[in-house]
């Protein structure tokens, strides 16, 4: 479970903020979308594959520099 303290003297707008951040960088959020339904085998093995390949030519596009 992910949580925050309030340190002295700062607003809750603040705190909501940092708690934001930190649940982005341990991408919570987004593995509770993904886990809201279902999702078949193939749909997953055809997903992984789109960002290997998109992963794969920012790699290429970038490896000259």
């Amino acid at each position: 479970m992910t949580e925050i303290r309030l340190k002295k003297g700062e607003s809750v707008e603040k705190a909501i903020r940092r708690l934001k951040k930190k649940l982005d960088r341990e991408q919570t959020l987004q593995q509770f979308r993904m886990r809201r339904r279902y999702e078949k085998p193939s749909v997953v093995r055809r997903r992984k594959q789109k960002a290997a390949r998109f992963s794969a030519m920012l790699k290429a596009r970038y490896a000259d520099e």
